[in-house]
């Protein structure tokens, strides 16, 4: 049995009252982690609470409900992840005989400001803000540098968790960077009030700001789980910032922090990992995960219930989910990562994302992992911003860094060599693809490489549609709730 994160009965007592919390996220007063009126020093004497309000927002990641509904669909980062992928075109509904994300990959949902689709990832993402601020607050606030290890560590935590949700804002409500476009309200304190949308200039440089000052605090920070945030993971985040803004200088600082990361030591999976379930956070090439155990109670309503065959739920009962069919024709015969997809069961992730034991709707309770970052994300991204920056050399070298774990013949992959300008950097954003598929990551390079979103012949709704990433159904609405809620937003 794997150890538990949150076996203390004060952490449970605070996810409890977290979960019993009033549904407005506009709530001005969220006091359901932190007493306000003793943050002045209920952090210095009591770690613990920090530490447990850091493990409720790390829960939250997981936690189903946290979208503010009842939804099968509403469990934290993973359930985004799914909704990502099937906007960017690379996962594809195979077939939809319970009819989850039917009208969200029909492409009606994300146009509806008054769908739950909408309103969900919103709701988890500012929550997520809105603990983090907690955090800060009891820390002294944005500008205060504790004077101990422990509250230095926190307030970096703290930090990288505001900013990761306020990137996938960014990343989700708007079509691309535009520093002078209006687009999400920015909450620095605790205590504001309700705010107007900022410019997206503004919401960056906060962003920056916020990673730039968690890599600092996080200095000689030794976590005890990959479930915390510690330095690699907030350079990580700052990366991915950077290179969303498409802008040169931006593109080699996210280059020097990809590098940064990879320099830390994590081993690329190798191909017997790649194809061995994706399901244990020990894994040495992932740095940011969650450790599942029975105690998170989730089941069914999961990643792994709407991704994984051996899970008994909806993957295994007949909403099929599997890789694109173009894309899967693209991937050469000798990759291993061919292997991950199963051609005679609609190209499901059998290969890839799968329970150990192999018995198809075996998995009731769910005890496998979850992943959020892993190494062979940062080579990717380096070669990517080495080819946008004419440094093909770099590019390749990462690139054939990778594909030497994924091909057992050099041979297969010698053809990187002599690619060189756009044909080098498509191939960086084909791989990316291949690489990360099923992991909410090809959203995320559809929208900074602006992109075209192109669905194949296995796809239920719109096979063989093709759209802009600009186009208005690929990016969600602020939903409804927002808009009666918040005045300043018409």
């Amino acid at each position: 049995m794997k150890r538990n994160l949150f076996k203390t009965v004060f952490t449970l007592a605070v996810f409890a009252t977290f979960f019993s919390c009033d549904e407005e996220f506009l709530e001005r007063s969220p006091t359901s982690f932190i007493n306000l009126d003793d943050t002045g020093t209920s952090g210095q004497l009591n770690p613990a609470i920090l530490d447990a309000t850091l493990n409720g927002v790390y829960s939250m990641m997981i936690n189903t409900g946290t979208g503010g509904t009842t939804s099968h669909e509403d469990f934290g980062q993973k359930g985004y992840d799914i909704m990502n992928d099937f906007l960017s075109g690379d996962l594809a509904l195979t077939s939809n005989a319970y009819n989850r994300y039917a009208s969200f990959v029909n492409l009606q949902a994300t146009v509806d400001y008054a769908h739950n689709s909408n309103y969900m990832p919103w709701r988890y993402y500012y929550r997520v803000i809105r603990s983090a601020n907690l955090v800060i607050k009891s820390l002294g606030g944005n500008d205060i540098v504790p004077d101990s290890d422990g509250g230095k560590h926190s307030l970096g935590q703290a930090k990288a968790l505001r900013a990761y949700a306020y990137f996938y804002l960014t990343q989700m409500y708007a079509p691309e960077y535009d520093a002078t476009a209006e687009v999400l309200p920015l909450y620095k304190d605790a205590d504001d009030p309700v705010q107007p949308q900022a410019s997206m200039q503004l919401v960056y440089d906060f962003m920056i700001e916020d990673l730039t000052s968690a890599i600092s605090l996080l200095n000689g920070f030794v976590r005890n789980s990959k479930t915390k945030i510690n330095q690699d993971v907030a350079r990580a985040l700052l990366a991915y910032v950077y290179a969303s803004k498409d802008e040169s200088a931006s593109n080699l600082l996210a280059k020097g922090l990809a590098d940064q990361v990879i320099a830390s030591g994590y081993p690329l999976m190798t191909g017997a990992e790649v194809t061995g379930g994706f399901n244990n956070i020990s894994t040495p090439g992932w740095f940011w995960g969650f450790d599942i155990t029975l105690s998170n109670g989730l089941d069914l309503i999961s990643w792994w219930g709407q991704m994984d065959v051996f899970t008994y739920s909806y993957q295994a009962a007949g909403d099929k989910k599997g890789i694109d069919e173009s894309l899967y024709t693209e991937i050469k015969a000798s990759d291993i990562r061919k292997s991950q997809f199963d051609a005679a069961n609609s190209l499901q992730p059998r290969g890839k994302f799968y329970n150990a034991a192999r018995v198809v709707e075996g998995q009731r309770n769910i005890e496998d992992d979850y992943v959020y970052m892993r190494i062979a994300e940062m080579y990717l991204l380096s070669a990517e911003m080495s080819a946008k920056e004419n440094d093909p050399t770099g590019a390749r070298t990462r690139l054939k860094q990778l594909l030497s774990q994924r091909f057992t013949n050099a041979a297969d992959y010698a053809y990187v060599d002599g690619l060189s300008g756009s044909a080098l950097l498509d191939e960086v954003i084909l791989q990316t693809r291949i690489e990360l598929w099923g992991e909410g990551k090809s959203y995320l390079s559809m929208k900074r490489n602006k992109q075209m979103m192109t669905r194949g012949s296995n796809h239920v709704f719109h096979a063989g549609l093709s759209v802009p990433y600009s186009d208005d159904r690929l990016t969600y609405m602020i939903p409804r709730a927002e808009v009666q809620n918040n005045p300043y937003i018409n």
